[in-house]
């Protein structure tokens, strides 16, 4: 169980929840811009830009290269290279420029191969609903392509709005019918909101690998070295009683991606007195197939800040 914070520990849990503070570089104008040529000129036109805003972010953005040198030894197994950088951050500004065409349903542009659709299928007629845990890897936009192939598929979004509202509100608003639901986190409903949606067949979306600063944290190994992973999302898990499938956009550059989806858990089979150890074995599968990503697709890592200096008040067991 936690034990109460020393003031250190909440200046540490404040610091922690740098990503959630951190100002949106976005400018408005300029998205607005981006979105009427990509729409207008076309995905190979719009991809050019890209490289100049790239370009701008790699040079004036000093926090995203601190985190990207943190990050990149780790999932390259070597000195990370000047092109290794730049890659990173193209594909993270290529990911939301392709939200622009996938939100308006223009999957066509793309080649999506998807693995374990099976075990979505399964999922969707078993009539059940199941968490999905993804983590700031990739895209999780593509992922509605796999709702082409599977009809009556629902798919719901828990997540903490605020640090990209400005942008999401832009591209909601190219094409509002495409737009999921939204679970707002930290909302005192937002727990019966998913046990709701789930009971009716949903798959919920959350991204697994970042919690608000006070949130009780696992130390879980992570790329070699331990990071302190939010319990908050396997508590809710093992509370609601649900499966937990690991989910991944990965992008490969030009128009490819790759769906991911991978068991984890499955709540609903497991009683009170095995939950503590379930919830652990379920936080080590889900960093073990966040680490598979990493090492096939390195350039999809988005958390541009210090992922294993993220504190917070870690708890010696993930009890619920």
């Amino acid at each position: 169980m936690s034990t109460p914070k020393t003031g250190q520990e909440r200046t540490n849990a404040v610091a922690g929840a740098e990503w959630i503070r951190r100002p949106e570089r976005s400018n408005m104008a300029m998205l607005r811009l981006m979105t009427w040529l990509s729409l207008r000129l076309g995905r190979p036109s719009g991809r050019a830009l890209l490289h100049l805003i790239a370009a701008y972010f790699f040079l004036f953005a000093p926090s995203a290269r601190r985190a990207m040198r943190a990050y990149l030894p780790r999932a390259l197994d070597r000195r990370p290279r000047i092109g290794d950088g730049y890659r990173q951050i193209f594909s993270f500004a290529a990911t939301i420029h392709d939200r622009v065409y996938l939100l308006k349903d223009r999957f066509d542009l793309f080649d999506i191969r998807v693995e374990g659709e099976a075990l979505i299928r399964e999922q969707v007629a078993s009539g059940r609903g199941a968490l999905l845990f993804g983590a700031h890897v990739g895209s999780f936009e593509v992922i509605r392509a796999v709702g082409r192939t599977q009809p009556g598929l629902k798919v719901v979004l828990a997540m903490f709005e605020d640090n990209a509202r400005r942008i999401n509100a832009l591209l909601a608003a190219l094409n509002p019918s495409a737009r999921p639901e939204v679970i707002a986190l930290g909302k005192l409903d937002a727990m019966l909101r998913v046990r709701a949606r789930l009971e009716e067949g949903a798959l919920v979306g959350v991204l697994a690998d970042r919690g608000l600063g006070d949130e009780a944290r696992v130390p879980i190994p992570v790329l070699g070295t331990t990071a302190n992973l939010p319990l908050g999302p396997f508590r809710m898990a093992a509370m609601l009683g649900a499966r937990i499938i690991f989910m991944a956009g990965l992008y490969h550059g030009g128009n490819r991606y790759t769906i991911r989806f991978e068991p984890i858990a499955d709540f609903s089979q497991i009683g009170r007195r095995e939950r503590d150890a379930a919830i652990a074995a379920a936080m080590r599968d889900y960093a073990a197939a966040l680490e598979r990503c990493c090492r096939d697709a390195p350039s999809n890592w988005f958390n541009f800040f210090d992922f294993w200096n993220d504190f917070g008040p870690a708890e010696a067991s993930p009890s619920p």
